[in-house]
């Protein structure tokens, strides 16, 4: 089982650059774009940041795939 963040997808359907989230949440674009590319694993903290601004449940932000 892999968990994989759908924050990328959610953010375009949005509309949003990179720039204007890292803006809306206060982390790093850099940062942002490792969470977005599976790279690193948000801390709880930023994946909360991340949901309010982007106005969706922290869950939303989460994609399971199973072998």
């Amino acid at each position: 089982m892999v968990i994989k963040f759908i924050i990328k997808d959610i953010r375009k359907e949005q509309r949003l650059t990179l720039k204007q989230l890292s803006y809306k949440t206060g982390i790093s674009s850099t940062h942002l774009n490792d969470i977005e590319c599976n790279y690193k694993m948000p801390s709880l903290i930023f994946a909360i940041k991340i949901a309010k601004a982007l106005k969706v449940n922290i869950n939303d932000l989460y994609y399971i795939e199973r072998y």
